[in-house]
């Protein structure tokens, strides 16, 4: 007999989970900066309901990604771990009066722990085609009543979180920053490599993480993570050239295309914008700060002749820099013998990390995969071996992998 997920069949089940996923990927927001937007978006929902807590978030493959969140120290949790996969399956509405008297979640450690959720509201955050790619939420720490009407303002205001979504889709500049939106960064991007082949010249990116900045925020606040983020934006644009391309990928994540530079020209460049990160101070209400940045770089071949594949082996390298100690630059060749080398592309596959022979997985989101290689990423990459079996869901793929490089979410892998 085949199994039945909330009235549908695993097989219909996965099929919309895969097209739900490729709607999220479409939006390219997963791990963008923080938006003043979707802040205040959140702030209308505490005032509104009178909760401690307000929430927009994305869910991926493996984890729930907040988007804005007010009330909870984290910027994530694993999926499993949420009241909010029940409003992905369902694809409505759920409100939870008292969650100690809900068998469903009485037991949950949100619950149990220190957390101490009680009322929990949740509506769906729909594209205009209705994949359902995250939640608007309302949680409290008391149990709460909540009417009819007040889950139609919920859901008006997911409605105005996603045209927020709408919106950001045709910035071209990151706010904070000034850098280019990782969308208008790889648009020009593509431009740029169309001519360097076409025109059979060098190209080289690198892409750069600050070391460190969870910790900048944690201890020093955001309005100090701000200041690094656009003292460090401002170091690598005067170093660059008129030509160069800089955007801002992520969080604390920056890349860079250099027309007419080859590999030891880009070693050299991202060696010089290093240095200057780490000597600078930068000053502030919160004192005196000094950070580093780990850089990846890699070249225009034959092979890597995408924007996508350029960005993936810069990973590669930046997370091996990471690994190797942080405040230094890695180079895709650099990297050891029998790292995958074929061409990417950016996908949002929901994977699971299989090993000890078989007897633990851990559920992945597959963010970029070539034909010898892949991109994951997990809540945690802590007890993962260094060789283990990757399976795509519902497609049918198998393979074994060896680690190339990682840091504490992403594993970058080759096939074996």
């Amino acid at each position: 007999m085949t199994a039945k997920v909330f009235g549908k069949s695993s097989a219909e089940a996965q099929q919309r989970e895969t097209a739900r996923l490729a709607a999220l990927e479409s939006l390219d927001l997963l791990d963008t900066p923080r938006d003043a937007g979707f802040d205040r978006i959140v702030d209308l929902i505490k005032e509104i309901f009178t909760v401690d807590i307000g929430l927009v978030t994305l869910i991926d493959a493996h984890r729930q990604w907040y988007k804005s969140c007010s009330g909870l120290p984290s910027d994530e949790v694993p999926r499993g771990d949420t009241f909010c996969r029940h409003v992905i399956d369902v694809e409505e509405a759920m409100v939870v009066p008292d969650a100690s008297k809900d068998p469903r979640f009485s037991q949950h450690p949100a619950v149990t722990g220190d957390a101490h959720v009680r009322f929990y509201a949740g509506v769906p955050l729909k594209t205009k085609d209705g994949h359902v790619v995250g939640t608007v939420c309302a949680i409290d720490r008391r149990p709460k009543s909540f009417t009819a009407k007040d889950v139609g303002i919920l859901q008006n205001l997911a409605a105005l979180a996603m045209d927020r979504i709408e919106l950001l889709q045709s910035a071209a500049t990151d706010s904070l920053t000034e850098a280019l939106t990782r969308r208008a960064f790889r648009q020009d991007a593509e431009q740029l490599i169309s001519l360097a082949l076409r025109h059979q010249h060098d190209l080289s990116c690198l892409v750069l993480d600050i070391d460190h900045f969870k910790s900048v925020n944690d201890t020093h606040g955001h309005a100090a993570g701000d200041a690094v983020l656009k003292a460090v934006a401002a170091t690598c644009k005067a170093a660059l050239r008129t030509g160069d391309l800089f955007g801002r990928l992520g969080g604390e994540e920056f890349a860079i295309v250099l027309p007419h530079v080859n590999r030891e020209g880009a070693a050299a460049a991202a060696e010089k914008i290093r240095a200057l990160i780490a000597s600078q101070d930068i000053e502030g209400d919160f004192g005196s700060l000094g950070v580093t940045a780990s850089f990846g770089v890699s070249t225009l071949t034959l092979v890597a002749k995408d924007i996508e594949t350029l960005l993936a082996q810069a990973d590669a390298a930046m997370y091996q820099a990471k690994h190797d100690g942080r405040n230094r630059c890695v180079s895709w060749t650099s990297l050891p013998a029998g790292h995958g080398t074929g061409a990417r592309r950016r996908v949002l596959k929901a994977g699971t990390i299989v090993f000890n022979d078989r007897r633990s997985s851990i559920d992945c989101t597959v963010k970029s995969l070539g034909f010898d290689s892949a991109g994951l990423s997990v809540s945690s990459s802590a007890g993962i071996p260094s060789e283990f079996v990757l399976s795509i869901k519902g497609e049918g793929f198998e393979t074994k992998c060896q680690v190339i490089a990682q840091d504490r979410q992403h594993l970058e892998v080759a096939f074996r």
